[in-house]
């Protein structure tokens, strides 16, 4: 493995302040910490239901230092758009309006509206932050779910592969979509500054690992979600207006698959023959994305 990024660890904004409600170990906070670090203060959130809803707070209590919107579940990029048409037309078009959603609010129920958004280009941040399950209402399975995981609606393992978000996204042509790890803050944070500075609609695909969901010790979050960057499982790229493709970090050698599956209980129970089958899955997806990808490694 590689070491932990360095530079990003030693960014010190505070966003989130001690206190919130999330479980030990999530990974989903971290995400927020180095988002917010990049776009600062004057940033609005929309948060869809999701486990932010509970994370955040309820009013007037909250550990939040930015200004949000509590939302439905299916309207994520619809209330993002109103938002940013109504800073505009106050005069504080300036400031950064991110849907802040879970897999289950991006996958599954609020995907329409974020393709509308997509399609009309709206000048918004969308940020997924997936834990692979819908785990603020009690880890049942979601399109983000992993083959194999083994949920409260999947008790004997996931039967489909993960859909993939970030080229379906991408197919709409917007300007920049991004996956992103908390196990890699420096990529992470260079991907928000870009994004940053990108005018249209923006999505970012950050994994969070979920130790209540993914079944394993909550300190065990970083070596997670390094583990499937490390494995090919989570690979880090960029895609710029639907067409260039380009590597962030390239994991060489990956490491085998079982080591990423072994410590998670969700994946407990697995035959060699299912493991392997996954094995070939991501191998293939990796052999499909060396050849139409650039690679850009720092």
């Amino acid at each position: 493995m590689t070491t932990p990024d360095t530079a990003a660890n030693e960014r010190t904004d505070q966003y989130i302040t001690p206190g919130h409600l999330a479980c030990p170990g999530c990974g989903a906070t971290l995400a927020m910490q180095w988002v917010l670090s990049v776009l600062g203060k004057d940033t609005v959130l929309g948060l869809p239901a999701c486990c932010f809803s509970i994370i955040s707070g309820a009013f007037p209590h909250t550990p939040m230092n930015v200004n949000l919107v509590h939302t439905a579940f299916e309207t994520g990029a619809a209330i993002a758009s109103g938002l940013k048409a109504g800073l505009e037309a106050t005069g504080r078009g300036h400031a950064h309006v991110v849907s802040w959603a879970g897999d289950g609010g991006t996958f599954d129920i609020g995907l329409q509206a974020l393709s509308g958004a997509a399609e009309r280009n709206e000048d918004i941040i969308y940020v997924c932050y997936d834990n692979e399950a819908y785990m603020n209402t009690g880890n049942q399975r979601s399109s983000a779910t992993p083959r194999f995981a083994r949920t409260t609606t999947s008790p004997a393992g996931e039967s489909m592969h993960k859909k993939d978000i970030l080229a379906i996204m991408a197919a709409h042509g917007i300007p920049y979509a991004a996956s992103a790890s908390i196990a890699f803050p420096d990529d992470l944070t260079a991907k928000v500054e870009k994004a940053k500075h990108i005018t249209g609609t923006r999505f970012l695909h950050i994994l969070v690992a979920c130790p209540t969901g993914w079944r394993m010790p909550s300190d065990m979050t970083i070596t997670a979600a390094r583990l499937a960057v490390e494995t090919g499982v989570f690979p880090l790229i960029e895609i710029e207006n639907g067409e260039r493709t380009t590597i962030t970090y390239l994991p060489e050698p990956r490491i085998p698959l079982a080591e990423y599956l072994s410590i998670q209980g969700r994946f407990s129970g697995m035959s060699k023959d299912e493991i392997a089958e996954i094995q070939r899955w991501v191998n293939e997806r990796w052999e499909r994305l060396m050849k139409t990808a650039d690679v850009s490694v720092p």
